[in-house]
């Protein structure tokens, strides 16, 4: 199926709203549970599910949602998760990516990171403008989710939240990104581009307010994770 068809498939609304809660969990998701978030039934969910899987959107896989094993465990139920391929439409056609490698792999082999870095911190502070510094954890999640980052809180009960415990032994609150804009660019130079990421959000989260973005890479995310300033000064 080609990008056109695929992206068309998001045409309907309840298959949009089947999407989007798939697409926002960053986990496996059952028929189920999908039908009762999105407030359909079961049967509908299951239909709109796979054409979402047909048109390469989701993907699909089998497991036991009950948690259990052995005998009485029941049947494996199907599950979906987002895609990783990406679906582009452009009209007429243009190849922005091709551009992207080539000028990253010039970059890269010309030693270019750090004029990359400060010219990335310039566009995030030109695209925040006359705007304070975000002033809390709430306010950068608004801001990096209206360019794509897809932001949520870490459960505090992961072990990589366990990491950054203060002195009262309670996790401190991390938000990470399911999404990197700059993902298919990323794979191929990921410190040049993942560098160039660290510093527009830098930029664009201002240097001296209460939130701070670092580097802190985890498979299928992205690979900055944003946090109170205040964690570090203690």
């Amino acid at each position: 199926m080609n990008d056109i068809d695929a992206i068309a498939a998001l045409h309907d609304p309840v298959r949009r709203r089947l999407y989007e809660y798939v697409a926002a969990q960053g986990r496996e998701v059952g028929r189920n549970e999908a039908a009762e978030a999105t407030g359909v039934a079961r049967t509908l969910a299951a239909h709109h599910l796979d054409r979402l899987a047909e048109a390469g959107l989701l993907d699909t896989g089998s497991r036991r949602l009950t948690g259990r094993s052995g005998p009485g465990a029941g049947r494996p139920a199907k599950v979906y998760t987002r895609a990783r391929g990406e679906r582009i439409v452009s009209l007429p056609a243009r190849d922005y990516r091709t551009a992207a490698e080539l000028l990253a792999e010039a970059a890269e082999q010309a030693g270019l990171d750090a004029g990359l870095c400060a010219a990335a911190r310039r566009r995030g502070e030109t695209l925040r403008g006359s705007a304070a510094p975000c002033g809390s954890l709430d306010e950068a999640m608004e801001m990096v989710a209206a360019r794509g980052y897809e932001p949520h809180l870490e459960d505090a009960g992961d072990d990589t939240g366990a990491a950054a415990e203060g002195a009262t032994g309670a996790a401190a609150p991390v938000v990470r990104m399911r999404n990197c804009p700059f993902h298919a660019v990323a794979e191929r130079f990921p410190p040049l581009v993942c560098g160039m990421n660290l510093a527009l959000l830098e930029g664009l989260l201002g240097a001296d307010g209460p939130v701070r973005a670092r580097m802190d890479a985890r498979p299928g995310e992205c690979c900055v994770v944003l946090e109170s300033s205040k964690n570090n000064d203690d």
